[in-house]
């Protein structure tokens, strides 16, 4: 069995090696390698059509991969696992359009994310403990809506709904946080906090953002990896991942 980079997988908080899958023939990921640190931030770029999205897929449950190992901390096969039970390992999932409880406030939009893992019955005769509060304070000034907490999401901006929702993810403690196009549909304010908040947010965990905004990436200053065709064409900083040849005519080219 090929190994990808030595022994990196023990360490790894998220560990893919040759993973592939086809979907009526259509090779969607074709032996895609690569490795996430524990507290790392990491960019997926790549053109449609790439394997983003599958890949997430794979990560999540979604999508059992035909063949390649897919770990996280080290030694959870993901493979074997479903998507409820990865979500509760700690892997969340903030996909393109923003999901939220438009006819709650911000801050009931939190409390239900903390009590997710309390099962709905046990949720309905729950009190917030002082801890929780606390919490939803901190997740509030993390995502930038401690002036909105009395407010309905419904009223929220499409940037801040995008914030509200990653900190429903953050409410679930995961240590693996997957965002796929967050500034789709930003300001370019709200596009510049976006990435201060991330980097703020990989500070106690691991993300891995799929974007197409260059303008953004470059804002999070971390390393890029580029997907075409399934597998990884280039990795390292946005600048060096740029001025490769193959990236320029797969993807920025276009």
């Amino acid at each position: 069995m090929n190994t990808l980079v030595g022994n990196t997988k023990p360490n790894s908080i998220l560990y893919l090696d040759g993973v592939s899958v086809s979907f009526d023939g259509f090779k969607a990921l074709n032996s895609l390698s690569f490795v996430i640190e524990p507290g790392e931030l990491r960019a997926i770029i790549g053109p449609n059509g790439a394997g983003k999205t599958t890949m997430m897929d794979i990560i999540t449950g979604k999508t059992r991969p035909d063949s390649g190992e897919v770990f996280f901390k080290g030694s959870i096969d993901l493979t074997q696992k479903d998507e409820a039970e990865i979500a509760q390992l700690g892997i969340g999932r903030k996909f393109q359009k923003p999901t939220v409880f438009e006819s709650h406030t911000v801050w009931d939009n939190l409390e239900l994310a903390l009590n997710r893992k309390r099962g709905v019955f046990s949720t309905l005769f729950y009190r917030l403990t002082a801890e929780d509060r606390a919490r939803i304070e901190e997740i509030l000034s993390t995502v930038r809506l401690t002036n909105r907490k009395d407010d309905f999401a419904a009223n929220l901006s499409h940037g801040q709904k995008q914030w509200l929702e990653i900190g429903m993810l953050l409410a679930q403690e995961p240590e693996l946080l997957l965002v796929d196009e967050p500034v789709a549909g930003m300001t370019d304010a709200e596009t510049a906090e976006t990435a201060v908040l991330l980097k703020e947010i990989a500070k106690t965990r691991s993300v891995v953002v799929v974007e197409h905004d260059m303008g953004f990436i470059r804002d999070l200053g971390v390393k890029v990896t580029c997907l075409a065709e399934g597998s990884v064409l280039a990795e390292g900083s946005i600048d060096f991942v740029s001025a490769d040849q193959k990236v320029i005519e797969n993807y920025l080219g276009r």
